[in-house]
């Protein structure tokens, strides 16, 4: 498997105090983005941290 067949379809997405978002991550499973997010979001910072999947409005992970 090569880069451009591999799809990673979940962003971990951090916004600091000022509202600046930035993406820190891109992932293949909803599960996997998610672990990222809560270890980055309980360092005690002030900045919040979510995941989003990449071309979808919705919340769902189908």
């Amino acid at each position: 498997m090569n880069d451009s067949t591999v799809t990673l379809p979940w962003l971990v997405i951090r916004q600091d105090d000022g509202g600046n978002r930035y993406r820190v991550g891109r992932y293949a499973t909803r599960a996997e983005a998610q672990k990222i997010a809560d270890s980055l979001d309980n360092r005690g910072h002030k900045q919040l941290y979510w995941v989003e999947r990449i071309g979808q409005d919705t919340d769902d992970d189908t």
